[in-house]
């Protein structure tokens, strides 16, 4: 059986959150050879829940829980885009809290996790960015590419419009 396919994240296991390791889903019950292990915000503590009961909006549903704070995200008033990403799209990793991106109305697709060697191609599309970036932080343009390094203490979280394919960049701290 293949992976679900989420349209926010379409590479969950890339991103590390989903992980081919057997797992018997609390949602559906059912033995499963991947298991998310990505953030879940719920008042219950749960673990091994499959990609499936997340697609289909049964885990976010059974544990009144969110895949995303909808507080962490940009503001798009489509409602049915609100509940995709935050009930039935598995998040990604950041150092203190995630941030979800939006472009053209919708959220954007998440790509990888990037340091400035993986982004430094798109530094004109991502001016932006980079700028909101640099004047949050209080550095200077030259001190946020060498700062910013995969996997280092300052990351970048590099998303994608699903309309026009614009790059969107966000930075964590640790």
């Amino acid at each position: 059986m293949s992976l679900p396919t989420f349209k926010y994240n379409p590479n969950p296991v890339a991103l590390n959150v989903i992980s081919k390791e057997k797992t018997t889903c609390p949602v559906c019950k059912q033995e499963r050879e991947y298991v998310y292990e990505g953030p879940f915000y719920s008042i219950d503590d749960v673990e091994g829940i499959c990609p499936w009961c997340i697609s289909d909006g049964s885990a976010a549903k059974l544990y009144d829980g969110e895949f995303q704070d909808p507080g962490r995200c940009d503001e798009v008033e489509n409602e049915t885009f609100i509940d995709e990403l935050i009930h039935r799209t598995p998040g990604y990793f950041g150092w203190q809290q995630e941030y979800w991106l939006s472009h053209c109305g919708d959220f954007c697709a998440i790509v990888q996790y990037v340091g400035w060697k993986e982004i430094s191609h798109l530094e004109d599309e991502l001016d932006n960015d980079i700028n909101s970036i640099c004047n949050d932080y209080h550095m200077t343009r030259e001190e946020f590419k060498s700062w910013l390094v995969n996997n280092g203490t300052l990351q970048g979280y590099l998303f994608k419009c699903l309309h026009c394919g614009k790059h969107r960049l966000c930075v964590d701290a640790s």
